[in-house]
């Protein structure tokens, strides 16, 4: 069985399996930066495609492939690869569901403290020489302690579910969004209390994102609900970039009415030198 992957052989080499290597599968690799497209023409016959999860499996790929039964993304997102190109084709998409909830709610948590304490800033004011001025600025500013903020998740995945645990101890006011509200001992055992978006939007100082991208959630994060923000309120992105309306933050940024972004994602990726 040929095994294509979209991905850097380096990445699979740290993290398969010994059973794995096992199965006597040969294994093609596509880097990173490389032609995905060159790489399916070039291996016709391959019956498993392993792809990163920001490259795009359209249906001109598929059309490369036609002995392919299965499209499997190396993490939680699926939204790169063409679904209804791959149903008419009968091959299987699989996702890697949960596989990174901790390192991503970890992340989650750091990327809050950095933008409360105003981490990117401090750290240039160091290296410019100014960290005096930098200390004095914050000081004053009367810079908030994550505990005393409300914080709002949308989504409450896997993802937001870890980073529900992790918020708990600080004391943060927890509240979520998701289109299917969870039961109460689950709310009570994270913490958690419900309110629908716009209301969460409305009544937290930290906005975290932790959804799918699908018709219904692209470009969520908008004009109409950035509007709603308390002044000073930061928006902190670990799950696609295609959630966010890229010009609407810009607008809320330089408006006042965004405190702070912080984020790990964008749209697009690779992001423009310009």
């Amino acid at each position: 069985m040929k095994i294509l992957v979209f991905g850097p052989k380096a990445r699979y080499d740290a993290y398969m399996p010994e059973f794995a290597r096992e199965l006597g599968a040969e294994l093609v690799f596509c880097p990173l930066g490389s032609s995905p497209r060159q790489a399916a023409a070039d291996n016709p016959d391959a019956q498993v495609l392993f792809t990163d999860a920001i490259i795009d499996v359209d249906r001109e790929i598929l059309d490369l492939l036609p002995n392919l039964k299965l499209v499997q993304s190396e993490g939680v997102a699926f939204n790169r690869i063409d679904l209804e190109a791959a149903r008419e084709r009968g091959v299987y998409v699989c996702n890697n569901k949960g596989c990174n909830a901790d390192s991503v709610a970890e992340h989650t948590v750091m990327l809050m403290l950095m933008a409360l304490r105003h981490g990117i800033t401090g750290h240039s004011a160091v290296l410019e020489g100014r960290q005096m001025q930098m200390k004095e600025a914050v000081m004053a500013s009367n810079s908030p302690e994550l505990g005393e903020q409300a914080v709002g998740l949308v989504g409450l995945g896997d993802i937001g579910q870890a980073v529900a645990r992790l918020l708990k101890p600080f004391g943060c006011r927890l509240y979520y969004y998701t289109l299917h509200r969870r039961p109460p001992e689950v709310e009570a055992e994270l913490g958690v209390t419900y309110l629908p978006l716009e209301e969460l939007f409305s009544a937290c100082d930290i906005l975290s994102l932790h959804c799918a991208v699908n018709d219904q959630t692209r470009g969520m994060v908008n004009e109409a609900l950035l509007e709603r923000l308390k002044p000073g309120a930061i928006l902190v992105n670990t799950a696609r970039g295609d959630l966010v309306d890229n010009l609407a933050v810009r607008r809320a940024l330089i408006q006042g009415r965004l405190g702070g972004i912080a984020m790990d994602t964008l749209a697009p990726e690779p992001t423009p030198a310009d």
